[in-house]
């Protein structure tokens, strides 16, 4: 009865190993090799579909190109672009600047930033006390450790005739003063 079973159960075991063996060589044919990144500085290797493609393009004649243009832009769904004078966009900038220049008023300055870029040494006590004056909010502590981090912005976005009595008073007390 044993063998009547193992005959029996043959063309089953066979058909199992078959469809495992058809599996596994679809899974081999549909899995691709991982490939290796091209290093920095060396040209990536272009395929040879797209290498027909760019052939083919540049073998194109003005109205051919024009026409693969047209046809694109229809396929893809973009819109038309303007079209780049012959010269670019150098050639008509100066005029543009002209015209502007012409057309709309200069625009005048009117927030300022003070700026301390150095001071004297000799002075440091004096400036001190007197950037705990002026600024809002400074103790002694403050004014020293803001004094030492120079260069720093004084003030900033204030007026210009703000900016002028700060520069004046920093500058009296050994500050050199900026105005941006």
């Amino acid at each position: 009865m044993n063998t009547f079973r193992i005959i029996r159960n043959v063309p089953v075991q066979w058909r199992s190993f078959s469809r495992c063996a058809i599996l596994r060589q679809e899974v081999v044919q549909a899995a691709t090799p991982l490939s290796i990144p091209v290093p920095e500085g060396v040209e990536k290797p272009i395929s040879p579909k797209i290498e027909k493609i760019v052939s083919d393009i540049t073998n194109l004649n003005l109205l051919e190109v024009s026409e693969l243009s047209q046809v694109l832009k229809k396929r893809l769904n973009l819109p038309d672009a303007p079209a780049m004078p012959i010269g670019g966009f150098a050639m008509a900038a100066p005029a543009a600047a002209a015209e502007e220049e012409d057309a709309a008023p200069k625009i005048v300055k009117t927030s300022f930033t003070v700026k301390m870029t150095k001071f004297d040494d000799k002075q440091k006590v004096a400036l001190i006390k007197e950037v705990k004056s002026l600024l809002e909010g400074f103790n002694l502590v403050q004014a020293k450790k803001f004094v030492e981090s120079v260069p720093t912005v004084v003030k900033a976005d204030i007026s210009k005739d703000e900016a002028e009595k700060l520069k004046e008073a920093l500058s009296k007390v050994g500050a050199v003063i900026e105005i941006e």
